[in-house]
Parts: C-alpha cells; sequence; structure tokens
C-alpha cells in the first residue's frame, strides 16, 4: 500500500471543464416574471395612495400582459386538449377582477402565478445544468498506446481492447482493466469508497476516477458511451422523467375546482339573465362569485407554511429548493443513507496506536516516527497520520530521502535511520476489524516497531439522526453504500442499522431505492457523492450532505444540508410535516370562507366591497397562520 503522492514528478493539474449553469434571468419566464412584479409592486403605492388612474393604470397593464400571456396560452392549448388548468381560471378570475374595477386583485394573481411558473422552470434548468454537468468527470481525451507509439485521441473514439496510458494525477478514459502497472486510484464519485484503491493487473477500473500513484496501462473494457459515468447521467434522466410529477396538494385537485368554478360562474350570470334579470346586475354577481370563489387564499394557505418552512430551515443550514421539495421531505416513510461523507465524514482518522512488544518505543513516540515519514506525502492516510501526531502536540522530525512505491509504503531517513511505513497484514489489526480498518506498519532499519489503525471517522451526530429518523418514519434506515461489507457493518452497528447493503454501484441504490417503493414505502435518501446522485433523484425526497457533496448531488437533491448536521436531516423531516398539518388547518379556514361568500352572493346580496373584504381577509388570515413556523422555536434539531 502506497500512503503517498511523490513530490517528484509533480503531474499537470487536471483541467476542469468550465460549470455549465443557467442563469435565472437567462429563463424568459424568470424575465416575464421579474417585470410584472417590478409594474405590480411600482403600481400598487400610487393605486392604495389615492394617485389618478392613469398613472398606475398603464403599469398594470404591464403587470397583467407580461405575467398573464404565458399562462394564458399555455391555458388555452390545455383547453385544445379539452382539458381545463387552474392557469386558465386564474387569468379569466384576473380579467374579471379587472372587468368590475379590482384591479389590484386580479394584479396579485398574476404575480403569484407568473412567480410561480418562473421557479418551475428554474428548478428543470438547473437539473438539466446537473446532468450535463456530470459528464464533465470524465476526460475528454486519453493516451492511446500503439506499435508505433503513443497518441491523444478523444475518449469518444476509444473501442473495446484499446491500451492506454494513464499517468498520475490524471483521470482514467474508459472502463476497463488495469494490464500493467500499479497505482491507487480515487474512485469515491463511482463507488463511495472513502480512501483510495490500490489498483494492480487484473484489476477493473472505472471511467471519470483520479490515478494518484503510479502510471497505469488500461485495457479498454467497455464502449465509453455505456461506461459507469455515462450510465449514471441515464439513471438521473430517467428518474427525472419517471418520478411522479412534483405537485403541491391543491394542484391535485385543480382540474375538478377549474371545471367547477367556470359552470358555477356561467350558471350564476345566465340562469338570472334568462328569467329576465339585468345584465349589469348578472354580470356584476357573476363577476363577484368568480372572485370570491378564486383559489387565492387556497393558494396562499398552502404557499405560506411552507415557504416559512423553508426559510426557518436555511437559518439552520438547510437549503430546501422548493416548495414542492418542502412538501415531499414530510411525507415520507422510510430513510436510506448512504456511508461515505453521510453517516461518517469521508476522511480517515487514527483509531489505534500500537507499540510492538519490546520494540523500545510507546504510542507517542511510534506516531511521531510515523508522522516524520509520512510529513512529505500528500495520501489521506500520511494526512491522518500526521494530524494525529499534531493533535497530541508531538515533535515532527525532518525527513530525508523521501520515496514511495505504489503499494508498498514510503521510506524516508529520519534522525539518520531508515523508517518504513507500509501496508500490515491483516492479522496485525484490530480483532475482527480487517477490512473496516487500514492498519499500516512501522519499521525502522528493518525492525518491526508496531502498527497504526485507520478507520474513516464516525460523524458524532451520525447515531443521534439515525434514532431520531427511526422514531419519525416508524422503521430503522437502510445503509446503501459502495464500500466493503466489513466497513459498512461497523458504521451499522455504531448506529443501530440492522439493514445494510454493501458494494454498491449506482444502479444497485437506485434499485434498492425503487424496491422499497414498489412495496408502498416514500423513501428518502441521504447522500453527499456523484454514485449518490441517481438514488436522489429517484427517491420521493433526496437531502445532499453540503460539505462534500459534488456538484451532481447538490443539484440532484430537494434539499442540502449547508452545514454538514446530519440531525439536521431528522429536523427538516419534521418541520415539514408541521408545515403539512398548518396546510390541511389553511385550507379548513379558506373553504369555509369561499363556502360562506358563495352562499351568500348565490342566496342574497353580497355587496362587492364585503365580498372582496372577506376574500382579502381570509387571504390574510391563513397567511399569518401560515407564518408561524418562522419562529424559533419551530426548529427541533433533537
Amino acid at each position: 500500500m502506497s500512503t503517498t503522492l511523490a513530490p517528484t514528478p509533480v503531474p499537470a493539474p487536471v483541467r476542469r471543464a468550465p460549470r455549465r449553469r443557467t442563469r435565472v434571468l437567462a429563463l424568459p419566464e424568470a424575465r416575464w416574471a421579474l417585470v410584472s412584479l417590478v409594474a405590480f409592486l411600482l403600481a400598487l403605492p400610487l393605486d392604495l395612495g389615492g394617485a389618478p388612474a392613469w398613472t398606475y393604470g398603464p403599469l398594470y397593464a404591464v403587470a397583467y400582459a407580461s405575467g398573464g400571456w404565458e399562462p394564458a396560452l399555455e391555458g388555452l392549448r390545455a383547453l385544445r386538449e379539452k382539458t381545463l388548468d387552474v392557469d386558465l381560471l386564474m387569468i379569466v378570475a384576473a380579467l374579471g377582477a379587472a372587468a368590475i374595477g379590482q384591479v389590484l386583485d386580479g394584479g396579485l394573481l398574476i404575480v403569484i402565478f407568473a412567480t410561480s411558473g418562473a421557479l418551475e422552470a428554474l428548478a428543470t434548468a438547473r437539473t438539466a445544468d446537473s446532468v450535463r454537468g456530470l459528464l464533465d468527470l470524465a476526460p475528454t481525451t486519453a493516451t492511446r498506446l500503439r506499435e508505433g507509439g503513443e497518441e491523444t485521441v478523444p475518449t469518444a473514439d476509444l473501442a473495446v481492447g484499446d491500451l492506454v496510458l494513464v499517468r498520475p494525477g490524471e483521470r482514467i478514459g474508459a472502463d476497463g482493466t488495469v494490464a500493467e502497472g500499479a497505482g491507487e486510484v480515487d474512485q469515491a464519485t463511482i463507488t463511495g469508497e472513502s480512501l483510495p484503491v490500490l489498483k494492480r493487473p487484473g484489476d477493473d477500473v472505472f471511467a471519470g476516477t483520479l490515478n494518484g500513484t503510479g502510471a497505469l496501462r488500461v485495457r479498454v473494457g467497455r464502449d465509453p458511451a455505456d461506461s459507469v459515468i455515462a450510465r449514471i447521467v441515464t439513471l438521473v434522466e430517467e428518474a427525472s422523467r419517471t418520478k411522479a410529477p412534483t405537485q403541491l396538494f391543491i394542484e391535485k385537485i385543480e382540474q375538478r375546482y377549474s371545471v367547477g368554478v367556470v359552470v358555477a360562474t356561467l350558471a350564476v350570470f345566465g340562469i338570472p339573465l334568462a328569467f329576465g334579470a339585468d345584465l349589469t346586475d348578472a354580470l356584476l354577481r357573476a363577476m363577484t362569485f368568480m372572485i370570491v370563489a378564486s383559489p387565492c387564499a387556497v393558494v396562499l394557505a398552502t404557499m405560506p407554511p411552507l415557504l416559512s418552512a423553508i426559510a426557518n430551515a436555511g437559518r439552520h443550514g438547510v437549503l430546501v429548493k422548493s416548495a414542492v421539495a418542502m412538501e415531499r421531505l414530510g411525507e415520507i416513510d422510510t430513510a436510506a443513507l448512504d456511508k461515505t461523507g453521510t453517516l461518517t465524514e469521508g476522511t480517515p482518522e487514527v483509531t489505534a496506536v500500537t507499540p510492538a512488544a519490546g520494540a523500545g518505543v510507546d504510542e507517542d513516540a511510534l506516531l511521531a516516527l510515523a508522522a516524520a515519514a509520512e510529513h512529505p506525502s500528500e495520501h489521506p492516510l500520511a494526512r491522518a497520520i500526521v494530524a494525529a501526531a499534531r493533535a497530541r502536540g508531538l515533535h515532527i522530525a525532518p525527513a530525508d530521502d523521501f520515496t514511495a512505491a505504489p503499494g508498498r509504503g514510503v521510506t524516508a531517513v529520519v534522525d539518520g535511520r531508515t523508517v518504513h511505513v507500509g501496508r500490515a497484514d491483516p492479522t496485525e489489526g484490530a480483532a475482527g476489524a480487517a477490512g473496516a480498518e487500514t492498519t499500516v506498519r512501522v519499521t525502522r532499519d528493518g525492525t518491526h516497531l508496531g502498527t497504526l489503525a485507520l478507520t474513516d471517522r464516525l460523524r458524532d451526530d451520525a447515531a443521534r439522526a439515525t434514532t431520531r429518523l427511526t422514531a419519525l418514519t416508524g422503521t430503522a434506515p437502510t445503509l446503501l453504500t459502495g464500500d466493503h461489507a466489513a466497513a459498512a457493518a461497523r458504521v451499522a452497528d455504531a448506529t443501530g442499522i440492522t439493514d445494510v447493503r454493501a458494494g454498491l454501484l449506482p444502479e444497485d441504490k437506485v434499485g434498492a431505492v425503487r424496491e422499497r417503493e414498489r412495496a408502498g414505502h416514500k423513501v428518502l435518501f441521504v447522500g453527499d457523492g456523484v454514485n449518490d446522485a441517481p438514488a436522489l433523484a429517484a427517491a420521493h425526497a433526496g437531502v445532499a450532505m453540503g460539505r462534500a457533496g459534488s456538484d451532481l448531488a447538490l443539484e440532484t437533491a430537494d434539499a442540502v444540508v449547508v452545514r454538514d448536521e446530519l440531525t439536521a436531516v431528522p429536523a427538516v423531516v419534521d418541520l415539514s410535516r408541521r408545515a403539512r398539518r398548518l396546510v390541511v388547518q389553511n385550507l379548513a379556514v379558506a373553504g369555509v370562507f369561499i363556502t360562506v361568500l358563495v352562499l351568500w352572493d348565490l342566496i342574497g346580496h353580497l355587496p362587492l366591497p364585503l365580498g372582496v373584504a372577506g376574500h382579502e381577509g381570509s387571504t390574510v388570515l391563513v397567511g399569518l397562520n401560515g407564518l408561524r413556523l418562522l419562529r424559533e422555536s419551530a426548529w427541533r434539531p433533537e
């Protein structure tokens, strides 16, 4: 085992493709919504302040036109397909309100729906960005070996059977098998393993993974278009397409509601007119009915609790991307967790220092000697050993004649004596821990001095988080990891997880998630790596750990834990469930107001100002009720 990257030669830095990310104002929906909002906000104080109509009328017209033309067009297209959606109803209600002088009410409806459409378009664009960005992980060129020498070719031109040279610091261009050479490959992007893996002839390697030490000659075993990294792209795209349409609760009944309101409005207008009622009176009653029956209060009954929950979660380091995402978090009834970077910190730490009997060194001396030899190294294990020595306040002596060999370890001269740190025999590790930890052996002038054990550090709050997720869902989480079984078992034992699935590739994680969902469960998946992105997309709700999370995982997830506190995951689930309860309360309040006002308008004579006041009053009431989740006490991390 090598625990270093030799300081010379220094490999050329890997060139990263520029990040392709859609800007908000690059979307036409966002630009139109912004124009509508600005025009409405400029008109509002003039209207309420009693300014002449000519000062704010054109601004309202701009707000109506810029925010309403696209929903109106989509509504007409839906109508042509013999369906009626709430967008068209909102446009008709807004125009009806304007027709009887309630221009402000109509403008508010227009702005709400234009903004909602812009947010939906942005979410769609960012998902597409993340999928395209994944392709940047794989190199665009590779060094192909021929009888006459070597040539640089596009990775897309590689064929099965080609021999490819991968130098230290380069990414592997295609899935294949090591034909010659040895080196440690960081394949966390594919398998989620926290430490680089030693690769020798006959071992499989994956496109997009990073070769750390030693030159490798790789025999291409799979067409680049069918590599694991390409399959991850396909899995994310398929999961995004097949995932049930994301709808807020109220949107699920929009078709029936829209048809009902239109039919009822026409009846309120037509029936009295057929019996000889005055045209103006009939039209006024019908427009009043449409205003009081319009779902403005219902829309606000849904949004404030969810938006308040989003704001509260944001203050505590959890970025929930939309109201839809917040609602989905509250619906989950089982959880699945990644290991590396999620339940663990994704970096190794020294967990045991064991001097050999009769070696003449104690723990501190053994650790200081190993740290001195490893100090020139850039390897994660070397950094962990040096960090452990510094944490104990030990003196790290300078090292000379530093050398490293892939798979064998490092050698350096410390205080005039030759120190070697390298792979230990598995029997020298802690009992029962083979495979769950990495053990390194320290020798001086050929004499065995002792061993160091290193493991991927478990998060301090991992056990508390899994316990609370179990309490919230009624079932213990499942551990899904690409790491080996022994490491997974160690983490599972420490966190109380009993369902463990190890050695999984990205498609296996997706299969495990879909297996639970086919059984009728709504799964929450928590992960951080590129290999987790397909499962994050396939799950009912996905949460990414933000500190070490890959770009693709952060974009694909419904929420991101920015501060990397695992207990924030059950806290945001609990917050979402309370937001959903407030939504139900608000819908009940809005329903009572709408029912009373509608019956008043139908049975008696509801004055238009009173109808507008009742309508706006219900809107304000449910809005204030939803803001309760902004309180600090609404966040419950424990």
